[in-house]
């Protein structure tokens, strides 16, 4: 890779799209205020309007005076700074495979999607409904069957109807032993021929009990194997992030091309009643 063929743009571009083919938590997020990013340690205000009082009609009568809108403002903070730094020795002739630059930047998005996913994977604290603790964990294969981890999903879909959350674009995101047990779910595997049949992009292998279901292995597992399953819908989490700069440059000592880049992002549960937490472990 000759220096002087390197393009900051195009590489930008290329590393945001690998991070954002292989990102999971991040795919179920809001990303409404991702344009407002400017580096690290900037902030996005965001306003939220509070209830509008519905009134009765009479005729010829007039209505009550004009109500004055309340709302409410929180902050989302561009707290988290994430960084590659990479070279390539010239001896190893990498500039003449192009392939081997776009395999490291798959590589380097990948560590980057590991830290973004587990940082959203950590709010699971701030759910506002959640079904099992860490004290009472929900077994999941109770009784030598499976179908009480299709049917606890269907719980988590009555918390977030219990709160008015829209039925549509509901999400969770499960570990993988727990999409095993929903594949020995007639209710999981018989539904959507085409949704479930192949393994869909960003994690998706199906829906099921009004959710599309995503897979990863970064679901939060806390102390004695007691998972944390969230779910819920996009308004739920904001998460906004930006590649800030990609540079090229050649190390005084080293006969190498090398890349750094940085990425900088922040998230915060904005409706927590859109967001449900389980507590799941496997029955033994």
């Amino acid at each position: 890779m000759a220096l002087d063929n390197f393009i900051p743009a195009l590489w930008s571009a290329r590393l945001l799209e690998n991070l954002e083919s292989i990102l999971v938590y991040a795919s179920v997020c809001n990303r409404d205020y991702e344009g407002d990013i400017t580096g690290i340690g900037s902030s996005v205000k965001i306003n939220s309007i509070g209830e509008i009082t519905i009134g009765n009609y009479t005729k010829n009568s007039n209505m009550a005076a004009v109500e004055t809108l309340t709302d409410a403002q929180t902050t989302l903070l561009i707290d988290t700074a994430k960084y590659f730094h990479f070279q390539v020795d010239d001896i190893d002739q990498a500039q003449q495979q192009p392939k081997v630059m776009d395999a490291a930047m798959r590589r380097a998005a990948y560590g980057l999607r590991k830290a973004v996913d587990g940082s959203v994977a950590d709010l699971y604290s701030d759910a506002g409904n959640t079904l099992g603790t860490d004290v009472s964990p929900k077994s999941v294969g109770t009784g030598g069957t499976d179908d009480n981890a299709y049917e606890l999903l269907v719980d988590l879909g009555v918390l977030l109807d219990d709160d008015d959350i829209p039925a549509d674009n509901r999400w969770v995101v499960v570990p993988p032993w727990y999409h095993g047990l929903l594949l020995k779910d007639q209710r999981f595997v018989s539904f959507g021929t085409e949704q479930n049949v192949a393994t869909l992009h960003n994690g998706r292998v199906g829906m099921a009990a009004g959710f599309t279901i995503y897979k990863s292995s970064q679901v939060n597992n806390t102390a004695a194997a007691k998972y944390k399953i969230m779910a819920g819908h996009p308004m739920a989490i904001t998460l906004a992030q930006q590649i800030m700069q990609v540079e090229a440059y050649r190390p005084e000592l080293r006969f190498a091309d090398a890349i750094k880049g940085l990425l900088v992002y922040g998230h915060k549960v904005v409706r927590p009643a859109a967001l449900a937490c389980l507590t799941a472990d496997i029955a033994s």
